[in-house]
Parts: structure tokens; sequence; C-alpha cells
């Protein structure tokens, strides 16, 4: 097969403006002038006939065609990378990761000495998010997320539930002999507007008109709670060393059962031995 000329420093120019969704900033990183990649892009868009991005007062946006590029470019880009990283002794290959941000802290870097000491040749690279994730656009191997297991397009790995029970500080713990006493009480809450309202069902109570803090991170909920702020509502299993320690108190067993961590790729990704390297030990250390 006699391919076409391919013209890659402006589909690497294309590859990296969409990423930044700047000119400027792909500039930065490929290191020429903003007006020069600006021209490689549009010499992209002039041979294929139509336009990549929309050009906005504040930044650009993908086209239709633009998005349906993006993620095939960026895999061909990362796999010629790592090709040449083995070819020079660097690592055999490279992983991306997505994690939630409170699983990536409490429970994932605890845990990555054990992958690397089994899997030395695989560079991960990980990076960590509240939840929303685009896995073709930020070109992502597997993502960590939390919910019900069902996001469209993806396959998902069931990995652990995480209930959440109420954390709160020593002192705010010592006010609290019964459920009630938290309606009295600043609730710290998540995103996920019915939280609070699941706990409190749980507990055979009317959840009250909630008006605490709002936080995108069950990580940055907890801190909040360490430092007095309110009660926070949280997977009580990811935060053993702050309960152990006693910088945090889980005043009641109650607890509710809000969604479970899933280990998600794209089903239109094939599973290379990598990322089959990496599913096979998280699935294990997840079981025990």
């Amino acid at each position: 097969m006699i391919r076409p000329y391919l013209p890659l420093n402006n589909l690497r120019a294309f590859e990296a403006a969409a990423r930044h969704q700047s000119f400027t900033n792909a500039a930065i990183e490929l290191r020429v002038t903003p007006a020069a990649l600006s021209q490689q892009v549009k010499a992209l868009e002039d041979r294929l006939g139509l336009p990549l991005f929309h050009r906005l007062p504040r930044g650009l946006a993908l086209t239709d065609e633009g998005q349906a590029m993006l993620p095939v470019l960026r895999r061909a880009f990362d796999d010629i990378a790592a090709l040449l990283e083995r070819l020079t002794g660097g690592a055999e290959a490279v992983l991306s990761i997505g994690a939630v941000g409170t699983f990536a802290v409490a429970w994932l870097l605890p845990r990555l000495d054990q992958f690397r000491a089994r899997h030395p040749g695989i560079d991960l690279r990980i990076s960590t998010n509240n939840n929303r994730v685009d896995i073709a656009e930020e070109g992502l191997d597997f993502a960590i997320r939390f919910g019900d297991g069902a996001w469209h397009g993806t396959e998902a790995d069931y990995l652990f539930a995480a209930p959440v029970s109420p954390l709160c500080s020593p002192e705010i713990a010592a006010r609290l002999s019964n459920p009630e006493n938290l309606l009295g009480e600043t609730l710290l809450r998540s995103y996920r507007a019915d939280d609070w309202t699941r706990w409190f069902a749980a507990a055979g109570l009317q959840a009250p008109l909630l008006r605490g803090p709002i936080f995108d991170s069950s990580q940055l909920m907890a801190d909040a709670a360490t430092q007095g702020q309110g009660v926070a509502l949280v997977p009580h299993t990811l935060f053993a060393a702050a309960l152990a320690s006693g910088r945090l108190v889980r005043p009641f067993a109650i607890e509710a059962d809000i969604g479970a961590y899933w280990l998600t790729r794209l089903k239109s990704r094939v599973v290379s031995p990598e990322m089959a390297a990496f599913r096979d030990w998280l699935m294990s250390e997840a079981g025990a």
C-alpha cells in the first residue's frame, strides 16, 4: 500500500492546538511562533477542504471533524513517542491513567510502588479529575471513575463499592450523640446534590434544607472537615489513615451506598499488553 503524503508538521500543530485549545500555548510547546503554528493549521484545513476549529474571541473550539481527528492523532503521536523511547533505552511503554482525585491520593498512590516493582518497564502518567473526564480527548488509556458503571462508549470493570458516612473533627464529634444532632451542624456537600438526602433516608430522617459549602472533591471536603469547617459525607474507607490518627472521627456507623469505583476505557481502544498488566494488577488489589 502506497500511503499518501502526510503533512506531519501540520498534523502535529493541529494536535497540539486541539489539546491546548490555544494557538499560543501550542506554539510554546512546539517552540514556534503562534503565527507560524496558525499557518500550519490553516494549511492543513486548506488541504482537507474543511475547518478544524471554530475561532472564538477567547480561544478555540473543535469542529466535528476536528473532534474526530484529535484522538486518532493523539494515539498515533503517543505510540511514536513510546517507540522512540524504547529504542533509545527508555521506558518499555507509556500508560496514561486518569483518576478521581480522592481515589488517586488515598488508594492508588500508596500502592504504586508495588506496580512499579512488578512492571518497571511501564511508565505511568497519572492525572486527576473531579469525575468529569473525556477519555478520548485527554488521550487516556484508562479512567478510574466513581458512579454506577454506565458511561457511554466505555467498558467498565468494577473495583469496589465506596459507601459514604459523615466524618468530622473530634470537636464536632463530641456534640453528636445521635444523627438528629447533625441538623444543627454545617453539612459540607459534594456536586452530587442528593448525597445527604440519601444518607438521612438511611438514618430514617428527613434531610434538612442544605446550605453548606459545595466541593468537587471528597479529599478537599475531608480536609475542610479536619479543620472543623463542618461535617463531610465521604467514602469513609478511603480515609482510614485520618480516622486511625484521630484527625477525623466517624460518629455514626450508618452509611449510604451511592456508587462504586470503576476502571473504564473506550470500547474502541484495543487493550495493549501494558493496559492488560495494569488492569490485572488493579483488579487484584481492589479484590484484596
